[in-house]
């Protein structure tokens, strides 16, 4: 499945919440290395979502630090690595778009 496709969702769960398209930008290029006008590249250029994910400039180590369940299931407890990214990145929209604080997405009190 194509970025492009996806992404437009994520922006559109934080939008209506009241976050912004920028917001969505900085945790995806927290989590992945992504500048903004890489992740919009991305759109463009068709990038497959899990290409994404394999493609991206430096995955943030302190990734792991992600927990929580996302559609019922435990981050911890996905084996399959491109998965494991790919909620990595659905809990961080989730918690965006609860209203949680950037510095306590992006993990910044250890």
């Amino acid at each position: 499945m194509p970025f492009a496709k996806i992404y437009p969702m994520l922006v559109a769960k934080a939008v209506r919440k009241g976050r912004t398209q920028a917001e969505v930008d900085e945790i995806i290029g927290w989590l992945t290395g992504y500048s903004a006008p890489q992740i919009e590249a991305a759109v463009q250029n068709g990038t497959l979502y899990g290409d994404f994910f394999r493609d991206a400039p430096q995955l943030n180590p302190d990734r792991v630090l992600i927990k929580g369940s996302i559609c019922g299931v435990k981050l911890e407890s996905i084996e399959e690595p491109l998965m494991k990214e790919i909620r990595y990145l659905d809990k961080l929209v989730d918690e965006l778009a609860k209203g949680k604080a950037m510095e306590k997405i992006k993990r910044t009190n250890k």
